[in-house]
């Protein structure tokens, strides 16, 4: 991961990027599991492929769960270049890196390879003032945010299961769009196993340790009342995303009891139920009290503070992942077809939320993530065509 005040050459990566490829294949004719009188290797399932083409871009819904391994890279367009051409260019790149097409790949296998675009509100602003998206992501407290950490013109999120194949596509891509994208800041993170919760949803524990993204618009009535954009037509079949990098006080929160920090929460660490009780994919009982009369949810956990239904607020897709560097931490995403469903809910949080006391955000952006596309329709052909 480059720091947001550090701008690497394009030249300089695709060298690390050949050196890491050609590393990991020397490294794999040499491994004991090949000698002669070691037994043979299970072969890890195959994954099975994404269609990058649809309505909806993959990597948000799809796959189902999502991939363990990220690579976020926010860009800026140069003065000189237009978004349309552009788009089209990566969006026709992105077909063949997830179709084993792309001699880019250098010989990687893309299984579960997603690339999902968005373009932030400078761009979209040029496209129309008054469309989803145009607005920029307000500040908050807790932050610590670089000048090149903040905003952004576009945002290229690319998941896999094979975290080797992440610089690889990066690195295609930002070659594909050469000087006419200037990178601000880039992200690797992982996220944790999934969890079962029942009724074929999944869950990862996050790096505090508690399951995260419990909550979201999983149905498909939900997704389309809170995630998928119904209008205007150059928008629709896309979302909204918003990027927050966070530092987290990993060891104060580690000090403190189970107990502590299931109050933190809200949920039980181990199984993620609501301190209220009732299975682990519902909501919790926010009106529940002990005996004496003290709520089995605390006033300040996180789950009573970021509750869609006592802010206001819809539903947003969430997804968190582990990070080291630059410190060990949080990358945020969230999808949502009203920025207000993020910035309502920060807002209600920032005023008593107890998780917020162990974080610091280091970079935040918001994006429009573009429509599906295809062969006939490039991407962002609708608002950039």
């Amino acid at each position: 991961m480059h720091r947001a005040d550090h701008h690497p050459s394009r030249r300089a990566f695709l060298d690390v990027t050949g050196a890491m490829v050609a590393a990991g294949l020397t490294a794999g004719c040499t491994s004991d599991s090949a000698r002669p009188g070691r037994p043979a290797p299970v072969a890890a399932a195959t994954p099975t492929p994404v269609a990058a083409t649809g309505r909806h871009q993959a990597g948000i819904t799809l796959p189902q769960p999502a991939q363990p391994h990220l690579l976020a890279v926010v860009a800026d367009l140069d003065a000189t270049a237009h978004a349309g051409p552009l788009l089209a260019e990566l969006g026709s790149a992105i077909r063949t890196l997830t179709a084993g097409t792309d001699p880019r790949l250098l010989g990687l296998p893309p299984g579960d390879l997603t690339v999902t675009v968005g373009v932030g509100p400078r761009l979209v602003r040029a496209a129309g003032a008054s469309l989803p998206g145009a607005a920029d992501l307000p500040r908050f407290s807790r932050e610590r945010v670089a000048p090149r950490a903040r905003g952004g013109d576009l945002l290229i999120q690319i998941c896999a299961g094979d975290a080797l194949l992440l610089p690889v596509v990066g690195a295609a891509l930002l070659a594909q769009a050469g000087d006419r994208l200037h990178e601000r800041w880039r992200q690797s993170a992982r996220r944790g196993t999934n969890v079962p919760l029942g009724n074929g949803l999944t869950a990862s524990r996050n790096p505090l340790g508690f399951l995260d993204g419990i909550v979201g618009p999983h149905t498909t009535a939900e997704q389309q009342r809170d995630l998928w954009l119904a209008g205007p037509p150059a928008v629709a079949g896309g979302t909204l995303a918003v990027l927050r990098r966070m530092e987290l006080d990993l060891p104060r929160f580690a000090a403190l009891s189970v107990a502590q920090q299931e109050a933190v929460f809200g949920r039980r660490r181990a199984s993620g139920v609501p301190l209220s009780g009732g299975p682990v994919a519902s909501g919790p009982d926010l009106g529940a009290k002990t005996p004496d009369g003290r709520y089995l949810v605390p006033v300040d956990a996180h789950v009573r503070r970021a509750n869609p239904a006592v802010v206001g607020a819809g539903l947003m897709l969430r997804r968190s992942y582990s990070i080291d560097e630059p410190a060990p931490g949080l990358l945020f995403l969230s999808f949502q077809n009203d920025l207000r469903a993020f910035t309502a809910t920060l807002t209600h949080m920032d005023a008593s939320d107890a998780l917020l006391r162990f974080t610091t955000t280091t970079a935040s952006a918001t994006f429009l993530i573009l429509p599906g596309f295809d062969r006939q329709h490039p991407l962002g052909s609708a608002l950039f065509g």
